[in-house]
């Protein structure tokens, strides 16, 4: 089990927030437990889940013409 706090950044979008929103709908697709804070989104599960999850959400940000984007990971196996 791993942990990953991530912060997507749409540096050229013209709606950014609707390009993170969007980008978070696909991580139901990963099987990971995910919760957004106010600056981050943490994500927990299998590596290999929480891999396929922080790479769907940079590949979703660029599907939606976002242009330039930016990506801020922390990845432990700490548990709490």
């Amino acid at each position: 089990m791993i942990t990953a706090q991530v912060s997507l950044y749409p540096v050229e979008s013209d709606d950014p927030d609707e390009v993170v929103n969007l980008s978070l709908q696909g991580l139901a697709d990963h099987g990971v437990h995910w919760q957004v804070g106010p600056v981050s989104t943490e994500i927990q599960g299998e590596p290999e889940q929480v891999w396929g999850a922080i790479r769907s959400l940079f590949d979703q940000a660029l599907a939606q013409g976002a242009g330039e984007v930016s990506m801020v990971v922390t990845v432990t196996n700490a548990r709490p």
